[in-house]
């Protein structure tokens, strides 16, 4: 189990991590997850030791590692480059971190072995790396990591060179190789589709804080703030300006510059009147019968991708995508009637921070 708590990093006078709190469990796979400079990656770094720590603790194992040297700390790593000895073979840049240790040929070569069967490498063992697929060189910098059976495995990014079709066989492997060697990982990216389908927590991060953390469909059903709610999930959460005005005891009416009018419960008074932002998942926005929907827009792009079609509808200023059928013979120029699904329906107040009333 490793333990971040109140940890902090100055560059000069710029704080890049303020202040942040983060556990991950034994056995675990954790992805830090957020835009670039977010400071996923500097967290990583930290864990590894390579960067210094100016304030709070990391505690792995319930042992504090602050000033323990990275070789020291029983963690490996893997980054997005590769970074292997272009001049050795699989079997030699998989089993360098043994021979540096003077371990026997004969068990160097047991546990390579080992660790490229785990990997689905045997065949490629006499191989240089320039004689490799992408996918094949990321696995032999991940065996590199795995042979030295590390406590705590992290991961930066390691899927950014590889093309679409590598990368989704790649996030499937990952996931395996977890099952497989039981080991607790941390994994950066910053792509949520990623974050999405292989943790176990996602933490989402935005200018050096989490801005939160936990299970991924706990993020995509139940976000905190408009940032985690727009930035989980693909295409992400439509975010609407509204004006709030209170009907009755229990009951909020949300209008729209867009002709869009709902009315929400509120139970407990927490939707304030006046500016207000209402969050809407793609999925959650149905089409209906002329003139029997929530509010009309013109279709603006269609998107076709088979099973599910995109629409995007509304104006350049306020966008709204829609998923809709694959077989739809909508096209662009197209008007439709949208009905948006109350109870998928997230508000946020003008700073973006969530607001959850309550059934009446």
């Amino acid at each position: 189990m490793i333990t971040l708590r109140n940890v902090r990093k100055f560059y000069g006078a710029l704080e890049v991590i303020k202040g942040v709190d983060i556990t991950v469990e034994d056995g675990e796979f954790a992805v830090f997850v957020g835009p670039s400079g977010c400071g996923k990656s500097t967290l990583l770094r930290m864990i590894a030791g390579l960067e210094g720590i100016d304030e709070g603790d990391l505690i792995l194992n319930g042992k504090r590692i602050n000033d323990v040297p990275p070789d020291k700390r029983g963690i490996a790593m893997v980054f997005q480059s590769y970074a292997l000895y272009p001049h050795m073979t699989v079997s030699e840049n998989i089993g360098f971190s043994l021979s540096l240790k003077k371990v026997p040929e004969a068990e160097i070569r047991k546990q390579v072995e080992a660790v490229a069967e785990i990997l689905q490498l045997t065949d490629y063992l006499d191989r240089k790396p320039a004689a490799l697929s992408g996918g094949q060189r990321q696995r032999v910098a991940i065996g590199r990591a795995i042979i030295k059976k590390p406590s705590l495995i992290l991961f930066d990014e390691p899927l950014s060179n590889l093309d679409s079709a590598l990368r989704v066989q790649m996030r499937a492997e990952l996931q395996r190789l977890h099952r497989e060697l039981k080991a607790t990982v941390v994994y950066v990216t910053h792509d949520q589709v990623e974050a999405m389908t292989m943790a176990d927590r996602i933490v989402v991060l935005n200018k050096g804080v989490v801005a939160q953390q936990g299970a991924p469909m706990e993020l995509y059903h139940q976000p905190d703030n408009e940032f985690v709610a727009t930035f989980i999930g693909s295409p992400k959460m439509n975010v609407l300006p509204m004006t709030a005005t209170r009907r009755d005891a229990g009951t909020v009416r949300l209008e729209s510059p867009l002709g869009l009018a709902i009315d929400l419960p509120d139970g407990n008074g927490a939707v304030p009147q006046g500016e207000a932002k209402l969050g809407i998942r793609p999925e959650h926005l149905k089409l209906a019968s002329e003139g029997q929907g929530d509010f009309s827009a013109e279709v603006v792009i269609v998107e076709r991708l088979g099973v599910e079609t995109y629409l995007t509808v509304g104006s350049q200023q306020q966008p709204i995508v829609v998923r809709a059928e694959g077989d739809m013979t909508i096209r662009p120029g197209d008007r439709v009637s949208l009905t948006a699904e109350r109870a998928a329906c997230h508000l946020f107040d003008s700073a973006g921070r969530v607001i959850r009333p309550a059934q009446a």
